[in-house]
């Protein structure tokens, strides 16, 4: 590890991942509403921002859509029977017109058996033994990197110096990609670069930075995730072959845009969450062990994502509500994760409460494939700067962090001090 891995413009950072900055839209609490929705019925009618009064512009998976039907759901049972049901809601539509490209090559938005074979050939670089390798080349190496960056500082921004470096140079990482070039990955694989020529906001200098890796990897495998892509074999039809250009470029896309723009913004939520009651700092320095539980709540509490959407295969009935094919269903995972039917006392952040299964990460099928690989950058991110950061604590001369965004959460800053 060498000092310019951690030489990241701190302004581009902030451009690239202070929610204030980009373009949220919401800084209200938006569980109140959720809950009175879920209250009235486990179903309803329209998107989950306009059902609650927003009306800004919704942007995100099966968003906006305009031209479908929009159903959203609000409850546990509901949101858990939708994600399990792939027969009937699926990652992408039965009508995708001139979307078919994307969604053929995208595994997000592949279903059944080709969802299945395609998600295989890396799944095992995501298996719980395989985090070793991961906390050793990766995250490890950049955690301890970015604290000696501001430690002798006093005080810090953990959101835009600490949180949203660490997932992104750690995937950039084992794909090869050099420090240089990681903040540009960020910027295509999110959408805020805008490359001249391309077909979408950021394929051109994406494709630019990644093809020489796979060029390169082609001749000569290494120890990292683009190797392991290149080298995997994909069986259709009884008939192997190894991954194409374009299947790789696909890969790449959704592992560098999931492993860059979720867990930063779950780790700020998390810290916020433990620096709001000191308590847990110290019961973390006591007991690093304890971070688990504490990650495991605050998912089900406020996870970052809040929000995802089915496709609908055939008309179905939910609740007595007819929804057509073709519509958009989609699931509030905010809201499920705090019914009172399934938990107790659910507002309440409670580490010590009995751990039960919650949709913070997905269910079925499309589980979040990267769910080790977030909790291990968790662990040991928090693990290290409660350890080598003494009295950690929210800098008093700070505007107090709040939770904005409503289909992306997190916190506006986390500003600390030490010592």
């Amino acid at each position: 590890m060498t000092d310019d891995r951690i030489a990241l413009d701190p302004a581009r950072i902030r451009e690239l991942f202070d929610l204030r900055q980009l373009g949220g839209g919401f800084e209200e609490d938006p569980y109140p509403a959720w809950h009175r929705l879920r209250e009235s019925g486990p179903l309803h009618e329209g998107t989950v921002g306009r059902l609650i009064g927003f009306d800004g512009p919704e942007t995100f998976f099966g968003l906006p859509e305009p031209e479908r039907p929009h159903f959203s759901a609000f409850d546990f049972e509901t949101c858990d029977a939708i994600i399990r049901d792939s027969d009937v809601f699926m990652m992408s539509p039965s009508d995708p017109d001139d979307k078919l490209g994307l969604y053929q090559t995208s595994m997000l938005t592949m279903d059944g058996d080709r969802h299945h074979r395609y998600r295989a050939l890396v799944q095992p670089s995501f298996y719980p033994e395989r985090m070793p390798w991961w906390t050793k080349n990766w995250i490890q190496p950049t955690v301890e990197a970015l604290i000696d960056s501001f430690e002798s500082n006093g005080r810090a921004d953990l959101n835009v110096e600490f949180c949203a470096a660490i997932p992104v140079l750690t995937i950039c990482g084992s794909f090869g990609i050099s420090v240089e070039d990681a903040l540009d990955i960020r910027a295509a694989v999110s959408g805020v670069d805008q490359s001249p020529g391309s077909g979408r906001p950021g394929v051109g200098r994406f494709m630019e930075i990644l093809r020489p890796i796979v060029e390169a990897r082609r001749a000569q495998p290494q120890d990292d995730l683009i190797s392991t892509l290149v080298q995997a074999e994909l069986t259709e039809e009884g008939q192997s072959h190894v991954l194409s250009d374009t299947d790789i470029l696909s890969f790449s896309f959704l592992l560098l845009g999931a492993g860059s723009g979720t867990t930063w913004k779950q780790m700020g939520i998390i810290l916020v969450t433990m620096l709001e009651r000191p308590e847990w700092i110290e019961a973390v320095r006591r007991d690093p062990s304890v971070l688990h539980a504490l990650i495991e709540e605050s998912a089900r509490w406020m996870p970052t994502d809040p929000v995802f959407s089915r496709y609908v295969r055939k008309d179905v009935a939910l609740h007595g509500i007819d929804i057509p094919a073709g519509a958009v269903v989609h699931q509030c995972y905010g809201a499920a994760n705090r019914d009172p039917a399934r938990w107790e006392r659910p507002d309440e952040f409670d580490p010590r409460r009995a751990p039960r299964k919650n949709l913070a990460f997905g269910r079925g099928a499309h589980t979040c494939m990267g769910k080790n690989l977030a909790l291990t950058e968790l662990v040991t991110a928090i693990t290290a700067l409660v350890d080598r950061l003494p009295n950690l604590r929210l800098d008093p001369d700070a505007q107090s962090p709040r939770i904005i965004g409503l289909y992306e959460r997190g916190p506006t800053a986390v500003p600390v001090v030490w010592g």
